[in-house]
């Protein structure tokens, strides 16, 4: 998991840079009445990495793993990421990623196997919620820059 480790590390460090470099007028605008803003995607974003983050830590410290599912709109919500400054939400992004990143390189390769379901989903590899997790980022990445 060295290896996704370090690609998740790469991609944060180079989207820093380009997400700073938008300003808070651009990160407010929506596409569409329905979709959300880049500040919502990367608050989004920034949930993916607080529950990917419990799931990597408890898939490794109980075996098999139930945890709860995630209802995005929601949790978008409620925590009403429009009015964050788009400054702070990508730092609190890239730290959380980064860190992410530093789990993910210690995780055994023993515990990729573990088992982990997530709501009423089919259980999963924890390997498959780590890549899968750096492909999500990145589908995401590619709708904000």
């Amino acid at each position: 998991m060295r290896q996704t480790a370090l690609q998740l590390q790469q991609i944060v460090e180079r989207a820093q840079d380009h997400l700073l470099a938008l300003t808070e007028a651009e990160s407010q605008s929506r596409p569409a009445s329905t979709k959300w803003s880049r500040k919502e995607v990367l608050g989004h974003m920034i949930d993916s990495a607080s529950n990917n983050h419990q799931r990597f830590v408890r898939a490794q410290l109980l075996g098999e793993l139930d945890f709860p599912g995630y209802a995005q709109e929601d949790w978008n919500r409620v925590q009403q990421y429009h009015s964050e400054t788009w400054e702070n939400l990508v730092r609190l992004w890239t730290s959380y990623n980064l860190h992410l990143a530093h789990i993910i390189a210690t995780i055994p390769e023993s515990a990729g196997g573990n088992l982990c379901t997530i709501g009423d989903h089919e259980p999963v590899l924890l390997q498959f919620l780590v890549t899968d997790y750096v492909k999500h980022l990145e589908r995401h990445l590619a709708q904000i820059v």
